[in-house]
């Protein structure tokens, strides 16, 4: 068995290397969790634990994984052993992790692709019509989803519990785990009220990026890595410091490519969250640039965002944001952000792969 093999093994730090060995070790895992679910029920497998399996062996980046194992790393865990084996497998529960938040956060958008396939609660939307199923459809689909996300939650949380069970720093992983959870979903939650109440704050939509993003993606896998690998208090400030700014500075270029990014690279439409009414710090910047310019079209422009969909000008947008200045605001507090996440790492002792791929992350960030 692979798990076996990897107590043998000493385990990567560079970016390729770890993220083949997630992926073996989701296969791994992800098998068995199918075999039990067919055992309950063949169709419950079918329609739903091998679907949830696939997609989340299929695609993403496993950037949240590798993040952790460099949290790892980085706090002095070991790179080979039980432990080691026991830490990246816990680092790849945040991959199923994952598939739980893009399942639901899916139906709340109501978004019809995800990685350039129906989400899940489309494809089980034109099942039910396809099987010619009785009732409403679309409510079908978007249930389907949400077990799908259920189910996706639990066998994060449980192959988590596993990989912890030899771990002496279980309990502070737990506690990192059970807050990052927590955390994704009020960053969730601001974002949705701020959403249905049309707010336009650059505060707010900095709160929500933090909690939704910043944290979620790159400060508490960093965190939990370090955690498990019980680094000193001062490994752990560095770290999370780094993941709160870089994170801020990672969803902060999304925004920009949301809007300005080139629609093959991206896979998605440009204007996506404008035409959602997302409460953007890129779009709050633009509206106070706006007033305070007096500039009266790109004003006239801004606020009908959020409004009905066909009265939404999104190349006017574009041009108006990028004309007060909102996009090279933007793109400078992007670098600001990635340059102070950086100069918190200088003062720790880092694998030499470790650190070159946290600054690679940075410098990704910076580019926007």
């Amino acid at each position: 068995m692979l798990s076996a093999h990897l107590h043998e093994t000493t385990l990567p730090a560079d970016l390729d290397g770890v993220r083949s060995l997630v992926g073996d070790l989701l296969s791994e895992y992800l098998e068995g969790r199918v075999n039990a679910a067919d055992k309950v029920d063949e169709d419950f497998a079918a329609d739903l634990a091998v679907r949830l399996a696939s997609f989340t062996l299929d695609g993403g980046k496993r950037l949240r994984s590798v993040l952790a194992w460099w949290g790892w790393l980085a706090g002095g865990g070991a790179v080979r052993g039980a432990g080691a084996r026991a830490a990246l497998s816990a680092c790849s529960a945040i991959e199923v992790l994952q598939s739980f938040a893009l399942a639901h956060d899916d139906v709340m958008d109501a978004a019809p692709m995800r990685r350039g396939e129906p989400s899940f609660h489309a494809a089980h939307t034109a099942e039910h019509r396809a099987r010619r199923y009785s009732g409403d459809a679309r409510r079908y689909g978007e249930a389907m989803a949400i077990l799908v996300g259920d189910l996706a939650m639990a066998w994060a949380d449980d192959l988590l519990h596993e990989s912890l069970e030899s771990l002496p720093t279980r309990s502070a992983a737990h506690t990192v785990w059970r807050e990052m959870r927590t955390e994704v979903m009020a960053g969730q939650f601001l974002d949705l009220r701020a959403q249905a109440r049309g707010e336009r704050s650059e505060l707010s939509a900095l709160h929500a990026d933090r909690l939704k993003t910043a944290t979620y993606t790159v400060e508490r896998p960093l965190h939990l890595g370090a955690a498990m690998a019980d680094a000193p208090a001062r490994t752990l400030a560095a770290l999370r410091g780094y993941g709160a700014d870089v994170g801020v500075a990672f969803q902060l270029r999304d925004d920009l490519l949301d809007l300005y990014g080139d629609p093959a690279r991206t896979g998605k439409d440009p204007g996506e969250d404008l035409r959602e009414g997302k409460n953007t710090f890129l779009l709050a910047a633009g509206l106070r640039l706006a007033r305070e310019q007096g500039d009266t079209e790109a004003l006239r422009t801004l606020c009908l965002i959020g409004g009905p969909s066909e009265h939404v000008d999104i190349e006017g947008a574009a041009r108006a944001l990028e004309r007060v200045g909102a996009r090279s605001l933007v793109q400078r507090r992007c670098r600001e952000l990635a340059e102070r996440g950086l100069g918190r790492l200088a003062p720790l002792d880092l694998d030499p792969a470790v650190g070159e791929g946290l600054r690679s992350f940075a410098q990704t960030a910076a580019q926007s």
